[in-house]
């Protein structure tokens, strides 16, 4: 065992140096309990993507399109390519659901969720503000009077699978893979772990949120350095809402990551692994997403062509940073944790 973290190993398990720690338990009122949040949070999660799957489908064969511009071949094809994410996403909500999905290959579970959880969770507590500030942005582009109510729609889906994924997400984790979110946050070095490029790791990517977040919390707060004087009109309330929750998860995922590579800041290990879970998804998928402007598909912001860049290619790298900070921590859990 490493000797800075004897100390705190020894007391977080009082047998001691040489014997391995005791597997993660479950109680059984417990595992009842988290196998009905996992069957009602997975099949209200297949539900409530349902609307947004049907909604997408009629879009990509150029039907009830909110604007003309979205009757164009690159929309027409991103509206197909979301379709059948979301068709996945009701696959793999039943699957959390239902023994077979603990057969099925760990990566093709986790990568999707990762983003998803990362696009969707964050806008839970937006989305009373965020619905009627999209609708009122669109219809300032022209939108008709239809897409009031797909946008309803769309909302009720996001809002629904926001809630219901994490919940049938948690449960499965916690039946196929016990030592990632229970049990306590200290437990010993294990033998050939990873604490040499996991700490430095943890440190740079802490780092790079701290500079990200401050940036964003900046100009959400009204800051105007770095951005485009001619293009301030952009600073709407979404815009607005956006870079502040982006600034609060990217300070959050850098807490988490650091409490992750040094066990320590936490008593159990639950909270810190959710923050850097939604944290590196959204830090990924809203700079993945966030491409789109290059394309002309999405509204310009206001931040100049420099200050775009770094926001959204560092967001993207952040964000897989931290998620391989993360999987090194776990690959040191399931190590000193067996069962």
């Amino acid at each position: 065992m490493h000797p800075a973290h004897e100390e705190q190993a020894v007391k977080a398990y009082p047998e001691g140096r040489g014997v391995k720690a005791r597997p993660v338990g479950r109680g059984p009122a417990a595992g009842r309990g988290w196998a009905r949040a996992r069957t009602v949070g997975g099949v209200g999660a297949a539900l409530a993507v349902t609307p947004y799957l049907l909604i997408k489908v009629v879009w990509s064969f150029g039907l009830l399109l909110p604007t003309a511009a979205m009757a164009g071949a690159g929309w027409r094809a991103v509206n197909a390519a979301t379709a059948v994410m979301a068709a996945a996403g009701v696959g793999l909500a039943l699957a959390f659901c239902r023994p077979w999905g603990e057969r099925l290959p760990g990566w093709l579970v986790a990568g999707p969720v990762w983003v998803g959880t990362g696009l969707l969770v964050p806008m839970l507590p937006l989305a009373p503000v965020l619905g009627p500030a999209a609708v009122g942005r669109d219809r300032a582009a022209g939108s008709l009077d239809l897409w009031t109510y797909e946008q309803a729609l769309v909302m009720v889906s996001l809002v629904g699978v926001a809630a219901g994924l994490p919940l049938a997400l948690a449960g499965y984790v916690r039946a196929r893979w016990p030592h990632a979110l229970g049990g306590p946050l200290a437990h010993p070095e294990p033998e050939g772990g990873t604490r040499s490029l996991r700490v430095p790791l943890a440190v740079a990517v802490a780092a790079g949120c701290v500079l990200l977040g401050g940036a964003k919390a900046y100009w959400a707060a009204g800051g105007a350095a770095g951005l485009d004087p001619d293009a301030l009109h952009h600073r709407d309330l979404w815009w607005h809402l956006l870079s502040g929750s982006t600034a609060v998860w990217a300070l959050s995922g850098a807490w988490g990551v650091l409490v992750l590579a040094f066990r320590r800041g936490a008593r159990r290990v639950a909270l810190p692994m959710a923050a850097a879970w939604v944290s590196s998804g959204m830090l990924f998928s809203y700079g993945a997403y966030g491409l789109l402007a290059l394309t002309g598909m999405q509204r310009p912001g206001p931040e100049l062509p420099v200050a775009a860049a770094l926001a959204r290619e560092g967001g993207t790298v952040l964000g897989a940073a931290m998620a391989l900070a993360l999987l090194l921590a776990l690959h040191d859990r399931r190590r000193a944790l067996p069962g």
